[in-house]
C-alpha cells in the first residue's frame, strides 16, 4: 500500500512529465507519449512510466525517444520539484487499454454465442379458444 506523499508525488510527476513532453522537450518520439501513470518506489530510487501511444506501431520507438530524454527530465524536474533526489525514470509500455479491448470482444462474443433470452411476451400463454361465444 502506498503513502499519501507517494500517492502525491506520483500525481506531480504525472503532470510534470506531461508538460515537459508537450513543451521543453525536442524529441519527437518522446512527444508522442501519452503518459497514463507514475508508480514511485516507496524511497524514491525509481519510477515507473506508464505510457502509451495513439499508433500500437510506434510504442518501442517511443519508449526509446522517452529513454534518451530520461536524463534531461530529471535535471529539469530536480530544479522544479522540492524533492532530495529525483528517481531514475523506467519507461513502460501500458497495455491495460489493449487488455480492456480484447476483454470487451471475448463478452462480445460470449453474448453473441449465449442462450436466448426470451422477452416477457414470451412467457404469456397464447389465449385459448375454449367454444363459448358468449
Amino acid at each position: 500500500m502506498t503513502s499519501f506523499r507517494i500517492e502525491r508525488i506520483n500525481k506531480e510527476f504525472l503532470r510534470e512529465i506531461s508538460q515537459l513532453l508537450q513543451g521543453r522537450i525536442k524529441n519527437e518520439w518522446a512527444k508522442k507519449a501519452i503518459l497514463t501513470g507514475v508508480e514511485c518506489s516507496r524511497d524514491l530510487s525509481y519510477a515507473k512510466v506508464f505510457f502509451t501511444t495513439i499508433d500500437a506501431a510506434d510504442q518501442e520507438l517511443v519508449k526509446t525517444g522517452l529513454e534518451s530524454v530520461e536524463g534531461l527530465l530529471r535535471s529539469i524536474l530536480g530544479k522544479e520539484m522540492r524533492l532530495r533526489t529525483i528517481p531514475e525514470f523506467r519507461f513502460i509500455i501500458d497495455l491495460s487499454e489493449e487488455k480492456a479491448r480484447a476483454m470487451d470482444a471475448v463478452l462480445d462474443r460470449l453474448k453473441g454465442e449465449g442462450p436466448k433470452i426470451q422477452g416477457p411476451e414470451a412467457e404469456e400463454e397464447p389465449e385459448r379458444d375454449d367454444g363459448n361465444d358468449a
